[in-house]
């Protein structure tokens, strides 16, 4: 019995289109997490990029549960004194409504240079509109 690997060279990578609307954060971001490191594949292999591609719309419309919309804030620190900032979900979705769908995602893939050109794979849209057409995409049905 011979083991084969997927790689980068010998991975095919699809194309998938996912509507946010009305969609549940964490399931939409471990979803296309698994998609984008290749888990939903019979191939996958840990430390190779051999996931799909996916492209995300509606990112505006996608759903917190519980009291997360008003009480949920997300923190960066610059590493200065001073630097510390907290923004909550309501104006983080005023001012630029992906980066809710992008930290999610973040979070679920490897904080490493794998992690790193995995999360290249994956576009998100705040509307309907989106420049990909030309790569055929398949429309990928996720659980609300």
């Amino acid at each position: 019995m011979k083991t084969t690997f997927a790689n980068k060279e010998t991975a095919q990578p699809r194309w998938f289109l996912i509507d946010a609307d009305n969609k549940a954060l964490g399931r939409l971001a471990a979803a296309v997490a698994n998609i984008i490191r290749g888990k939903n594949k019979p191939s996958f292999t840990p430390h190779a990029d051999a996931g799909d591609f996916v492209v995300v719309i509606n990112a505006g419309k996608v759903r917190l549960t519980g009291k997360k919309e008003l009480q949920k804030t997300y923190m960066t620190f610059s590493g200065f004194v001073g630097g510390h900032k907290s923004e909550t979900v309501a104006s983080i979705r005023a001012r630029r409504p992906q980066l809710l769908i992008e930290r999610a995602i973040k979070g679920m893939v490897p904080h490493t240079r794998l992690g790193r050109a995995q999360l290249r794979k994956v576009k998100v849209y705040p509307g309907a509109e989106h420049p990909h057409a030309a790569q055929q995409l398949q429309s990928l049905q996720i659980a609300a």
